[in-house]
């Protein structure tokens, strides 16, 4: 994949630049949460007994990693990212962990290069809202998941969500305004990537607007499960 400035898209190069601060602010701006919601993504990401799972978009490789302790050998886990730092900063922590076997691809999710219904469960964990939200190739991403999963499989997302209760949800989006943003971008030293994350987050989809969406994509079925109040939630369509 050709990484000279003129190929980034939009998000790219900030996602080549946050990777050795970024586990640490995750854990830091949502007090250790992001870890179990992480997991319990991974655990529906099994619940049809996979052979094959995809950490799309993955980042340093927690979910990869989560399912890698959580499903049986023989399951194929692969994880995509289109940036190399990230990439590299996963493998790492898979080595230290113990849990080889993780097949990391570095690609585009725009072009997977997977064959059609490759995958049993794809999984993504904090990061189709950069998929989704104003992104202007955003159905192209959602063709290409429903590509790569096959009939009856499941696309899991662990994602920011708006909290139903109007005063819980103006309290969530001071925290991530006045607190995530300024604190995340200084002990980062990125403060336009910790701006987009909090603007991101205020203005993202509501629960009902996101299961519209991946309806619309095709798929028959979607479920949800929220978390703290609805500040977080999981999806899981099927296809």
């Amino acid at each position: 994949m050709n990484h000279s400035a003129r190929s980034y898209r939009p998000l790219q190069k900030m996602f080549m630049e946050v990777p050795p601060f970024y586990d640490l602010m995750n854990r830091l701006l949502t007090l250790r949460l992001d870890s179990a919601w992480r997991r319990r993504a991974a655990i529906q990401c099994l619940e049809n007994n996979p052979e094959r799972i995809l950490d799309l978009c993955c980042g340093t490789g927690d979910l990869s990693m989560e399912l890698k302790s959580l499903a049986p050998c023989t399951t194929e886990v692969a994880a995509l990212d289109y940036s190399g730092p990230m990439l590299d900063l996963a493998r790492k922590k898979a080595l230290k962990r113990k849990l080889p076997g993780i097949i990391f691809q570095l690609a585009d999710a725009s072009a997977m290069p997977f064959p059609d219904r490759y995958f049993d469960s794809v999984g993504i964990a904090f990061a189709f809202r950069n998929l989704s939200y104003r992104n202007p190739d955003r159905d192209q991403f959602l063709a290409e998941i429903f590509r790569v999963l096959r009939p009856g499989g499941r696309f899991v997302i662990v994602e920011t969500s708006q909290p139903e209760n109007n005063i819980f949800r103006k309290l969530f989006h001071f925290y991530m305004k006045h607190i995530a943003a300024p604190v995340g971008g200084l002990l980062s030293g990125h403060r336009s990537a910790y701006r987009y994350l909090a603007h991101s987050a205020v203005n993202y989809y509501k629960k009902e607007e996101l299961h519209d969406l991946l309806c619309w994509a095709g798929f028959s079925k979607v479920e949800s499960r929220a978390y703290m109040g609805g500040i977080a939630g999981i999806f899981i369509a099927t296809k």
